[in-house]
């Protein structure tokens, strides 16, 4: 009579049990991949939120350390310009205080493309994340979403250029040849971009540093450093 571990039955059987006990092991880690994922989703959303509602206050560029930012390159000083008012530095220097605060409607413009970006965003290895650096995930989804940023802050700053009629930005138009309200909103969009993203990180660290501030609990958990586990306990020596 053939051993029962060779019966087709036995074996079909036993295939069966793996296949159930393969499928509750796979589980419980697509929950856990999940459960990282949509930390990483939480901890980008808060932080663009917080950056956002800094940024869009008044003088949220010009007020930061990190998001404030100089005149973009289309500004810049030349022999043909120097005689003008793009030549004056105190012209200058009020110059980049308005477009900073001009910035601010770019921002406000962004903020929801931001986050529509960081709750879709895929996340390839979500626990290397939110154990990587500060400011690890906000690196990620800056890479993601290459010029988005820039490209949403473009139109609601044209038509704010359109609408302020700003004497100081009308000046420093009509010193330069070829140049539209069109390409000032492009320009001030580039060169925001690096601010507002600083500004995100600077956010998603402070979060990191101090989960209990977001009131989430999922994303404090996922925080929370790791408890290292405590050491087996040595059996004594045999008495000699």
């Amino acid at each position: 009579m053939p051993a029962s571990g060779n019966h087709p039955m036995a074996r079909r059987s036993f295939l069966a049990g793996a296949v159930v006990t393969a499928g509750a092991i796979a589980l419980p880690r697509a929950a856990v991949a999940q459960a990282t994922s949509d930390s990483v989703h939480r901890l980008l959303v808060l932080a663009s939120q917080n950056a956002f509602a800094k940024l869009t206050a008044p003088n949220g560029f010009w007020a930061s350390r990190v998001a404030r930012f100089g005149l973009p390159v289309l500004f810049r000083k030349t022999p043909s310009n120097a005689s003008g008012p793009l030549g004056k530095d105190s012209f200058r220097a009020e110059l980049q205080h308005r477009l900073n605060i001009l910035a601010e409607t770019g921002a406000r413009g962004a903020a929801p493309v931001v986050a529509e970006a960081a709750r879709k965003l895929t996340v390839a290895d979500p626990a290397a994340i939110l154990q990587g650096k500060p400011s690890a995930a906000t690196s990620q989804l800056r890479l993601e979403m290459s010029s988005g940023l820039v490209n949403a802050m473009i139109p609601p700053l044209e038509k704010a250029l359109a609408a302020a009629q700003d004497p100081i930005v009308a000046q420093a138009v009509a010193a330069l040849t070829g140049v539209a309200l069109k390409d000032v909103a492009h320009a001030v969009a580039l060169t925001a971009d690096n601010g507002i993203w600083y500004e995100i990180g600077k956010a998603e660290a402070e979060i990191r540093a101090n989960p209990q501030l977001s009131k989430d609990p999922a994303l404090i958990a996922a925080l929370r450093p790791a408890t290292p586990a405590a050491p087996a306990p040595t059996a004594p020596s045999p008495a000699s």
